[in-house]
């Protein structure tokens, strides 16, 4: 089962990437359309997403998963809302809310239930 859920981790985390690095090639590849205007930043937060999916797949605890996600989604809105471009009314509240779920995690340390789990 191992072995499993890191081949679902890695291709999770690889689609994560191509959607962060080239978006619009993976539009092209999968629904035969290159992505343009907004659908560039979504399909960039579907990445992390992607890529904090692969990482709580990944043996050991979803923690880190939620910790990635939440973290880097907290750098590219904020990114994307200095940059210009596109925000909207609710673009600085999710990176504040963003930033504080990141303090919470990186803060709360795992109990001895999940170390166990991370060692099976």
């Amino acid at each position: 089962m191992k072995k499993i859920l890191v081949l679902a981790a890695l291709a999770e985390i690889a689609t994560g990437v191509a959607l962060l690095m080239v978006p619009s090639l993976v539009g092209r590849l999968l629904l035969g359309e290159e992505f343009t205007g907004v659908t560039i930043p979504v399909a960039r937060v579907l990445g992390i997403a992607l890529l904090a999916l692969g990482f709580a797949c990944w043996p050991g605890t979803p923690r880190v998963g939620m910790l990635t996600y939440s973290a880097t989604v907290t750098l590219y809105l904020a990114y994307v809302g200095f940059a210009g471009g596109f925000t909207g009314i609710l673009l600085w509240p999710a990176v504040v809310a963003h930033a504080i779920l990141t303090a919470l995690l990186t803060r709360a340390t795992p109990n001895a239930k999940e170390m166990q789990m991370q060692n099976n």
